[in-house]
C-alpha cells in the first residue's frame, strides 16, 4: 500500500493548534507523513450565548466529526473532556496521549481579600459554578465563554474578581500567569487534562498508526471517568465532576465522583479505592450508587431547571 499522508483535523484555536502540532509530531518522529486541517467549529462562533443552551453535547466536536464522514480529514485531535462520551457512528477512540495537568486553577488579579468576603467569578462550566459556589455561597458566579486566549483577555478587562480555567490548557500554550491559585479541592472534568485522537473505524492504516500514541494509564483512568459521566448525564449537561488516579506501588485505583445542583447547595460524592482489575465497570458501578443515593432525582431537577 501507498504510504499515506494522514490529514490531522483541528479546531482553530492556539490551544487546539498546539494539540494537533504535538500529535503530528509524534507521528512524525514515528515515519508518518501528516497534513494538518484546521476547522472553525460552532462553538467557537456563536459566543454569546452560555454552553448548555447550545445544547453542549458535541459543539467543539462536531463539525470536525463532520469532516471526518465526508472525508475531508482522516483523524481529529481534541480535549478528551470536550467529547462526548458517545461518538458518532463510525468514528472510533484511536488513542488517548499521557495525560497533562488535571488541576483547575483560579486565575485572579494579584489580591485574594474577596475569598473572605464577596467576589465574582467567571466560568463557562456548570461543574465549576457549582462547585464554586458550593464552597462560596456568598460569591456571584458569571458566564464566561471563548478560547483560552480570548477568557483570558475577558478577565484582564473585567471587574471580576477572578475567572476559573484548566491548568493544562494554559501551560500548554505558556499562558499561565504568575497570579493563580490551584483549586486542588475542586473535582476536574472527567478526563480533564487528556487529548485524545479519534480516526474512522473502517481506516485501518490510521487507526494503528495512531494506536502507537495510546498511553494505557491515562486510557483506563478516563474510561472510568467517562464511563462514570456517560450513566449519570444521559447525554444532558450537568455538574459533574470525576478523577480516577492509578496508584503503582499498590496496583489500585483511587476514583472521586461527584454531583451538585446548578446552586452548589446539594452535592452527592463517592470516594473509594478498588484494585485494579476491577476497572472496567467502576465508574458505571459509582454512578449507580450516586444515582440510588438522591442523584436519580437531582438529576430530574437538573434537566428541569435547563430547560426553562
Amino acid at each position: 500500500m501507498a504510504e499515506k499522508t494522514i490529514r490531522i483535523g483541528t479546531r482553530d484555536s492556539e490551544l487546539a493548534l498546539w494539540q494537533a502540532h504535538t500529535v503530528e509530531k509524534k507521528l512524525n518522529d514515528l515515519g508518518y507523513k501528516t497534513e494538518i486541517i484546521a476547522v472553525k467549529s460552532e462553538g467557537d462562533i456563536i459566543l454569546d450565548k452560555p454552553l448548555y443552551e447550545l445544547g453542549i453535547t458535541g459543539i467543539f466536536t462536531k463539525t470536525l466529526d463532520v469532516a471526518m464522514i465526508s472525508g475531508q480529514v482522516d483523524i481529529a485531535v481534541h480535549s478528551m473532556k470536550d467529547v462526548p462520551t458517545a461518538l458518532p457512528q463510525g468514528i472510533v477512540q484511536a488513542a488517548v496521549l499521557e495525560r497533562a495537568n488535571t488541576l483547575d486553577i483560579l486565575v485572579h488579579k494579584g489580591n485574594l481579600d474577596f475569598l473572605e468576603g464577596s467576589g465574582t467569578i467567571a466560568t463557562g462550566s456548570l461543574r465549576r459554578q457549582a462547585q464554586w459556589l458550593n464552597k462560596y455561597p456568598n460569591h456571584q458566579v458569571v458566564d464566561l465563554r471563548g478560547n483560552v486566549n480570548t477568557r483570558m483577555q475577558k478577565l484582564q478587562y473585567s471587574d471580576w474578581s477572578g475567572a476559573v480555567f484548566a491548568a493544562a490548557g494554559l501551560e500548554r500554550i505558556n499562558l499561565k500567569p504568575t497570579d493563580f491559585i490551584n483549586l486542588d479541592w475542586m473535582i476536574p472534568a472527567p478526563a480533564q487534562g487528556a487529548m485524545v485522537v479519534v480516526a474512522m473505524a473502517e481506516d485501518a492504516f490510521c487507526r494503528e498508526a495512531v494506536s502507537e500514541l495510546n498511553d494505557i494509564e491515562t486510557e483506563v483512568c478516563t474510561h472510568i471517568e467517562r464511563q462514570f459521566l456517560r450513566r449519570l448525564e444521559g447525554g444532558c449537561t450537568a455538574p459533574i465532576g470525576a478523577l480516577a488516579t492509578y496508584n503503582e506501588d499498590e496496583d489500585t485505583i483511587h476514583f472521586e465522583g461527584v454531583l451538585f445542583s446548578i446552586d452548589g447547595q446539594q452535592k452527592i460524592a463517592i470516594n473509594k479505592v478498588v484494585p485494579i482489575e476491577e476497572w472496567k465497570n467502576l465508574g458505571y458501578h459509582s454512578a449507580e450508587e450516586i444515582l440510588n443515593n438522591g442523584g436519580t432525582e437531582l438529576m430530574k431537577m437538573i434537566k428541569e431547571t435547563l430547560k426553562k
